[in-house]
């Protein structure tokens, strides 16, 4: 095969990581920065949470920012804000991976990244305007960013050799978490020194940078690309030969009447229920039950994602070395890594809500669960391409609709349960997460397939002969 170091495929998932780096990074801000934009006295009665945990804030004090402006926002109105993202990403899913296939990837994903960052840049202002503007403002951000996964699917499909799969996709893809890790505490130490608006303005910018670099250094596929070698772009078109359909309509029914999809569409959507409501809950969970300051509690909050991303990586590597050098069966591999991927989580989760205020075993639990998920990267995340790599953005577009409704449910369920910000009521959280992994991950392990499917190459060998 073609050396992997500087050729077109690796920086291709090098700039990718780079780009959902930021699209993570603009996502989750607002998660820490909600804490500073919020009247302390609105979010809770304090007395109850005061029983729970003692408080136990560093000795270090800081003379701490408060320029920023501060809204009266309710637990529930909070819980609106940070999910109305969803409610745009949801939109845009399916459509993103039918466009890509017809547009390509690379424009797709690039206005995505570009535009979610332009309306994170004028996230302060719509929070001035009121509520109703930044909840406007977020389902725009998830509008932009709903094209992304099934965007770099498509690309994937023309880009990835089939054993290069899990390596490639899963350093494409980390970057997610990584942006997690990066600005969880970023957010954090900006809204303490600075101003919360800076969060905003920050990550904005640097989204808007990217994007240049991606629309000059990027191309739809190995034909089209100004400077791969001519050895990397044969490597890559030989090894896809028998794998792409040519047919130009979708084969819609008999896509959406097949099980192994529906195997990826429920391991998503299960997966996503604990992610999500980690990702929008922890900071609170942190800080009400726990009782980090916010210093402390961006660092926390980031532990666990970069657990992950290590995990992603690591993964990635093991999964094509397991499918090439040991002859597993792809579809082993994809569902022994999401059995480990969803079990793992759900198990350490559970445990995490019983040990009371142990907050070191907490962190240490929740990093646990986090990091275990990432084997999912590997498992069912990319599964899409080994069912159909013609179709693969359009079937991550399908999965990913329905795994963004946790995104919407979840933080609503969440914080209508947690009313009291009881250890109780958020044992309950953990529960429903843990459950509907485990459903997740049988469901997966009983109907998933790891062999192109008879509706995606259809059209291909009747072009041929």
């Amino acid at each position: 095969s073609v050396p992997a170091c500087c050729s077109a495929r690796y920086n291709l998932a090098v700039l990718a990581c780079f780009g959902f780096f930021l699209l993570y990074a603009l996502r989750v801000n607002l998660s820490v920065a909600l804490v500073d934009m919020v009247e302390p006295n609105t979010s809770l009665a304090k007395n109850v949470t005061s029983n729970v945990c003692p408080e136990h804030s560093s000795s270090i004090n800081v003379p701490r920012n408060t320029s920023g402006e501060k809204y009266s926002w309710d637990a529930d109105t909070q819980g609106w804000i940070l999910g109305s993202f969803f409610y745009g990403y949801i939109v845009t899913q399916i459509p993103g991976g039918y466009l890509a296939s017809k547009i390509g990837g690379k424009l797709l994903l690039g206005f995505g990244i570009f535009g979610t960052s332009v309306f994170t840049l004028l996230t302060p202002l719509a929070a001035n305007l009121g509520v109703g503007y930044l909840i406007a403002v977020r389902a725009l951000e998830g509008l932009g960013e709903g094209v992304t996964f099934p965007a770099m699917h498509s690309m994937w499909s023309s880009w990835a050799p089939p054993l290069e799969r899990s390596k490639l996709l899963s350093i494409s893809y980390a970057g997610a978490q990584l942006g997690t890790v990066v600005s969880l505490p970023l957010s954090g130490l900006i809204c303490y020194y600075m101003n919360w608006v800076y969060v905003f303005y920050i990550f904005g910018a640097l989204g808007v940078l990217w994007w240049f670099f991606w629309m000059f250094l990027v191309s739809d596929t190995p034909e089209t690309h100004r400077s791969i070698s001519h050895a990397e772009r044969e490597y890559i078109l030989s090894s896809l030969k028998d794998q792409l359909s040519t047919q130009k309509s979708v084969p819609w029914r008999p896509m959406l009447q097949s099980l192994p999809l529906w195997a990826i569409v429920v391991a998503h959507f299960s997966y996503n229920w604990t992610f999500y409501t980690l990702l929008t809950l922890l900071p609170t969970y942190m800080k009400e039950i726990l009782r980090f300051d916010a210093q402390e509690n961006g660092f926390l909050s980031a532990l666990p994602y970069f657990g992950c991303w290590l995990c992603i990586i690591l993964s990635g590597q093991i999964a094509d070395y397991l499918r090439e050098k040991q002859n597993f069966s792809t579809v082993c591999v994809r569902k022994c890594f999401t059995l480990i991927g969803m079990i793992g989580p759900a198990l350490f989760l559970v445990a995490a809500g019983f040990i009371g205020c142990n907050y070191t075993l907490a962190v240490a639990f929740v990093t646990i669960s986090t990091t275990l998920g990432g084997f999912c990267t590997s498992g069912y995340s990319i599964n899409h391409l080994d069912i159909a790599p013609s179709y693969a953005g359009i079937l991550l577009g399908i999965t990913n609709s329905f795994a963004t409704i946790p995104g919407m449910v979840g933080p609503v369920i969440a914080k209508n349960l947690t009313h009291n910000n009881t250890v109780g009521e958020w044992q309950m959280v953990f529960y429903i997460a843990a459950s509907i992994n485990l459903f997740g991950a049988i469901f997966f392990a009983l109907f998933a397939s790891g062999e192109v499917q008879d509706w995606a190459v259809s059209g291909y060998h009747l072009h041929r002969n």
